[in-house]
């Protein structure tokens, strides 16, 4: 019989737990992220990038990026080959920080490293920043497509180092 009464006290704090839980869509993070739409969809081009001894490196990227979780967040896919041979293979989520008032962008990579690093959106252009001396500033130039740099800073001043130009696929 305690069992039986054990089981039904268990049974009723159980569904109180399930069903009291709210599904609503939080509609702040829904609307802040939903202003990166201009980045979602299925992308594909060629970039460059500086190596630390100062030699460009050309690549091939493709890049898919949907709304998740009722344009609560975003993913991003990422793939980059040289001559067929992968170079960049990385993932990312981009969600809205409501204590920070600004984006959080998870990246992880396929060597293991990962992160969370601060975003923003400033006028049309997203930007991403790995550290203090480093952004990454996505944005649609005047042909609809996808133009991405990336900037290390160097005292007062940012030099390029990486550069992607991407159209989106139908």
């Amino acid at each position: 019989m305690k069992t039986k009464i054990l089981y039904l006290i268990a049974m009723v704090i159980f569904m109180n737990y399930s069903f009291g839980q709210t599904f609503e869509t939080d509609s702040i993070s829904q609307s802040e992220v939903s202003k990166l739409h201009f980045i979602t969809g299925k992308w594909k081009g060629t970039g460059w990038m500086m190596g630390p001894n100062g030699e460009k490196t050309e690549f091939d990227q493709t890049e898919n990026i949907q709304f998740k979780l009722d344009s609560t967040a975003i993913l991003i896919e990422g793939l980059g080959k040289k001559n067929e041979k992968v170079i960049h293979n990385a993932m990312a989520i981009v969600s809205y920080n409501k204590s920070e008032e600004n984006y959080s962008f998870q990246s992880y990579l396929q060597n293991g490293k990962k992160g969370e690093f601060k975003a923003e959106l400033i006028g049309e252009k997203f930007y991403w920043y790995p550290n203090s001396t480093m952004r990454y500033i996505i944005e649609l130039n005047d042909k609809d497509q996808w133009y991405e740099i990336g900037e290390i800073k160097r005292g007062e001043n940012w030099f390029q180092f990486f550069e992607m130009t991407l159209d989106r696929m139908k």
